[in-house]
C-alpha cells in the first residue's frame, strides 16, 4: 500500500466528526469525513445535527450561510433549512408558486455525542441498520476523563497501523515516565478474534513501561486488555483492584491523505493526586505529539510512493486490519456475513 493508493472508507459505521467542546450552542461547522463535506450544527437547545454541506439549490456550502440555531440560510438566495435538512423557506416563491419547499431536502445523518466527540453515521444503504454509537467503557460512577484530538498528515489505513505498531514505542515514545531504547526484549501477546477485530487478551503489561509502574502503589495484580475493531477504534483497559483507565483512540478519516487521531481516556487511578487530570493532559498531548511527529516525517518518505514491507510478528496487527477491511468489504458487496480472517487465537512474538 502506499500514500497514493486511493483508501477505500467501509461504510455503515459510525465516524468521529469532532470534538464536542468545539461546537457550541448555535454554532455549525463544515467538517471533512471520508472525502466528504459536512455541516455539524449544534441548536439553540444543544442537540447535534450532520447535514450534508451542499444546498440542493445550486450547490453551494451551506456553511457559507447563517445559523440562528434553528434554521440554516443559504448565503446564495436565502433559501432556509431546518436541522433534519428539511427546506422551510424560499424566499423567491410567489404566493401561487406550486413549488412546496417541504418537499426540499439537503441529506441528512444520524448524528449524537458520545464520550466528548462528535459522531456521524455514514451509509450508503439507506436499508442499513444503525448501530449502537461506539461507547467507552468505565467502571465507576465516579472518574475524570478527557478529550485529546491531533491532526496527522497521513491517511486512515497509515494512521491505524502506526496506532497498533508494537516496535515503536522505544523509538518514537523515549522518555523517562515510558520507554527506553536500552529496555528492549522479548515478548510474546496472545491474540484472539472477536466480531469485526482482534483483541490482545488480557494481560500483565510490559515491565519497560515505567508509567506503569505507578500502580504498583496499590498493591494489586495489574492487567491491560487491547482491541481493535473497525472500522479505526483501538480500546484499552487497564485494571488495578478497583482501580483502571480506559481508553479509546479513534483515527478519523478526513481525506485520502488526512486524518486526525481522537484519544479519549476516563479514569479513577491515582484521583486524590492533586491536578491529576492537568498532569495526564501533559504528559498525554506529549505522548501523542509523538506519534503526530514520526507520521509527519513518514507523509514525507510516502511522497515518492515507494514499496513498503510488512513483516511477522510485529506487523501481523497491521496485515490483519487490512484483511479485516478487505473481508467486511467484500460482505458488504455481497450481502454475506463477513468471514474472519482470524481463525482462532494465535500468540505473537516480538521485541520492542
Amino acid at each position: 500500500m502506499s500514500e497514493e493508493s486511493k483508501i477505500e472508507f467501509p461504510t455503515n459505521f459510525w465516524y468521529a466528526a469532532m470534538p464536542a467542546e468545539d461546537l457550541k450552542s448555535g454554532e455549525m461547522k463544515r467538517q471533512m469525513l471520508t472525502n466528504r463535506p459536512f455541516l455539524i450544527l449544534r441548536d439553540q437547545n444543544g442537540e447535534v445535527a450532520a447535514l450534508d454541506d451542499h444546498c440542493p439549490h445550486r450547490g453551494i456550502p451551506l456553511s457559507d450561510g447563517r445559523f440562528d440555531g434553528k434554521e440554516v440560510e443559504c448565503c446564495y438566495h436565502g433559501w432556509k433549512f431546518n436541522c433534519e435538512g428539511t427546506c422551510t423557506e424560499i424566499p423567491s416563491l410567489m404566493p401561487d408558486s406550486p413549488v412546496k419547499p417541504e418537499r426540499i431536502r439537503t441529506k441528512n445523518f444520524p448524528c449524537e455525542e458520545r464520550d466528548g466527540l462528535i459522531w456521524v453515521y455514514i451509509s450508503d444503504d439507506k436499508n442499513s441498520e444503525i448501530k449502537e454509537v461506539p461507547k467507552l467503557e468505565t467502571f465507576s460512577e465516579k472518574y475524570k476523563s478527557h478529550v485529546i484530538s491531533s491532526e496527522l498528515k497521513c491517511n486512515m489505513d497509515h494512521g491505524i497501523i502506526g496506532l497498533m505498531d508494537p516496535a515503536h514505542g522505544p523509538f518514537v515514545h523515549q522518555a523517562w515516565w515510558w520507554r527506553k531504547q536500552t529496555s528492549i526484549h522479548e515478548k510474546a501477546k496472545k491474540f484472539e478474534p472477536i466480531p469485526n477485530g482482534f483483541r490482545m487478551s488480557s494481560h500483565t503489561p510490559s515491565t519497560n513501561s515505567a508509567a506503569y509502574k505507578l500502580l504498583n502503589i496499590y498493591n494489586e495484580p495489574i492487567t491491560t486488555t487491547i482491541e481493535f475493531v473497525l472500522p479505526n477504534r483501538r480500546l484499552e483497559q487497564i485494571h488495578c483492584g478497583k482501580y483502571w483507565f480506559s481508553s479509546q483512540a479513534v483515527v478519523t478519516p478526513i481525506t485520502d491523505k488526512e486524518s486526525r487521531l481522537d484519544f479519549v481516556a476516563a479514569w479513577n487511578i491515582l484521583n486524590g493526586v492533586p491536578f491529576i487530570k492537568n498532569i495526564y493532559k501533559i504528559f498525554a498531548k506529549k505522548f501523542i505529539g509523538q506519534d503526530q511527529r514520526i507520521m509527519e516525517k513518514q507523509s514525507v518518505g510516502l511522497r515518492d510512493n515507494p514499496k513498503l514491507i510488512l513483516i511477522d510478528d510485529a506487523d501481523t496487527q497491521a496485515k490483519w486490519y487490512f484483511q479485516l477491511k478487505k473481508a467486511y468489504q467484500k460482505a458488504q458487496e455481497n450481502g454475506d456475513e463477513m468471514e474472519h480472517p482470524i481463525k482462532e487465537p494465535i500468540t505473537l512474538r516480538w521485541r520492542s
